[in-house]
């Protein structure tokens, strides 16, 4: 279980990863020293296991992304995961119910480079079929 003032430290942290200890302290009304020993705390017990970098508006809306279902062999599942897991234009990999096991999020520069990325994945060791749907638009993401 993580304390209230946890959960308003990692939701600060989710507006603003880059924030400093300084401006954490400031915003969350509590010492530096606190602050830290509480990131030290949620970083050791695996709540964060880490930070990532968010992009900008700008950058997203000239990338087309896609959902990519994917029926994998049975038997080589594991191995078909590390292979997707290697390709960097796949930026989440979800198991799934249903006919597919797999949904994979894939962002590319263009329109030739997705149907590339789709070639590779369809391509891959385990992969028995995939289905696309390419984002025309996103009404919000959280």
């Amino acid at each position: 279980m993580i304390s209230k003032q946890d959960e308003r430290l990692i939701s600060v942290l989710r507006s603003n990863a880059r924030a400093s200890i300084s401006e954490l302290a400031r915003l969350l009304d509590m010492s530096r020293t606190t602050v830290q020993s509480r990131l030290q705390k949620l970083e050791q017990s695996g709540v964060i296991q880490g930070y990532k970098i968010d992009f900008g508006q700008d950058y997203l809306g000239n990338l087309v992304s896609a959902h990519v279902s994917i029926k994998v062999k049975q038997k080589l599942t594991a191995k078909t995961n590390i292979a997707l897991k290697q390709l960097s234009h796949i930026s989440a990999l979800y198991a799934i119910s249903g006919e597919y096991d797999m949904i994979a999020i894939v962002e590319a520069q263009s329109l030739e480079q997705l149907s590339q990325l789709l070639d590779e994945i369809g391509n891959l060791d385990g992969v028995e079929r995939t289905n696309s749907a390419v984002i025309l638009e996103t009404k919000f993401q959280r």
